[in-house]
């Protein structure tokens, strides 16, 4: 970093130690589509998605907690 640019770091921090998963990241989590994530987050009372200007971001353990709750989804 000698030039003066910032250069992101990148951890390997688990998906089970995450507070906030991606789509994809969630989809690989639960085992759950990212088509079936979509369509979930696309509801005005989803309560595990976080918008992020256009972009969602799943908080993962109310995702979980929502998750034990239901039969099917």
């Amino acid at each position: 970093m000698s030039d003066g640019s910032k250069e992101k770091q990148n951890y390997k921090v688990p998906l089970w130690n995450k507070l906030n998963l991606s789509i994809e990241e969630a989809s690989i989590y639960s085992n759950i589509g990212t088509g079936k994530l979509y369509e979930m987050t696309e509801k005005p009372d989803c309560p595990f998605v976080l918008w992020v200007g256009s972009r969602r971001i799943i908080k993962r353990k109310v995702f979980e907690e929502y998750i034990a709750k239901q039969y099917s989804i």
